[in-house]
């Protein structure tokens, strides 16, 4: 009894863990893109290039040329994932970021899962249940009260923030979906790092990040050694050994603390002001991630 209170003690530690450094990691982007001037079609291209290259190495390292075993089955699958599932949700993401702020952008993202009920509902062709409606609403609800302050006749939120937030937490809900039988055959670790690389590969050959004038002070540096390491890498490892401890489903309800931290580090750190209405906005679309994880039906 006392191993598995350990087991779930330390799994749930690890998750929030993993969640806290990913929402640390949005919030260095944020520095990155609005204190330092650096743009998207550097920044995205450059982490997940770097990420993916380190995350595979350690793959390599744990399961030897295993790690490419998904070329010879999987190809295309893979390349789509990369090309259009973690390229597309990364660039969305980081661009909803600069266009806003890291807690914004991260609540946006988690509107994601509420379309992937909604693709699910449509495909298997049956309503909703209730405790999903609810979820649906409050997300509306809560993009109406970021957007607006519930005042529909004026945009608080730049149209770009709310435009790449939305398109962020549709690439998210393609990145969730997409990948489900090449994760059940290699291991998540193994399916993020080649997803990584690839999106890398492919946005450097769009943006040519090399071409484009950065000035890399010791700040900056450190801020892109954390989106790249803590928040890939380390986060990640956290997260995996946390859901082996305690399970994918409070895995991930712990794991939904990263919209909290990046809220957190973005007042903290970058000064950004949060007023009653956004707030509640937030509120209403994180309730949704709760609501669908308790939703005792699958």
């Amino acid at each position: 009894m006392d191993h598995m209170k350990s087991k779930a003690v330390r799994g749930m530690a690890l998750t929030l863990a993993g969640g806290t450094m990913w929402g640390f990691s949005g919030t260095c982007g944020q520095f990155l893109l609005q204190a330092k001037g650096l743009t998207s079609n550097w920044l995205v291209p450059v982490r997940l290039l770097c990420a993916g290259a380190l995350l595979l190495f350690i793959c390599y390292l744990k399961e030897g040329r295993r790690v490419f075993d998904i070329w010879r089955e999987d190809a295309a699958p893979v390349l789509v994932f990369g090309l259009l599932g973690m390229s597309m949700c990364q660039y969305t993401y980081f661009s909803a970021i600069g266009a806003s702020n890291a807690g914004t952008a991260t609540v946006l993202q988690y509107i994601g899962p509420v379309l992937i009920l909604i693709y699910l509902s449509l495909k298997n062709k049956r309503m909703p249940r209730p405790a999903e409606l609810l979820a649906i609403a409050l997300a509306v609800a809560g993009t109406f009260l970021l957007a607006t302050h519930g005042n529909p006749g004026s945009m608080v939120l730049s149209k770009e923030a709310l435009f790449w937030g939305l398109l962020s937490a549709v690439a998210l809900a393609v990145y969730t979906v997409q990948p489900g039988r090449l994760l059940n055959r290699y291991g998540s670790a193994v399916v993020t790092a080649w997803g990584m690389l690839i999106g890398g590969i492919m946005l450097c050959a769009a943006f040519q990040p090399w071409s484009i004038p950065v000035h890399m002070d010791g700040e900056a540096a450190l801020a892109m050694a954390a989106v790249v390491i803590i928040g890939t890498v380390v986060a990640f490892s956290c997260y995996m050994e946390g859901i082996r401890c305690v399970g994918a489903k409070k895995g991930s309800l712990y794991a939904s603390v990263e919209p909290v931290s990046a809220t957190v580090f973005s007042v903290l750190w970058m000064h950004v002001s949060f007023g009653l209405m956004d707030l509640l906005g937030f509120a209403c679309i994180l309730s949704t991630i709760f609501l669908l994880a308790l939703d005792k039906k699958e």
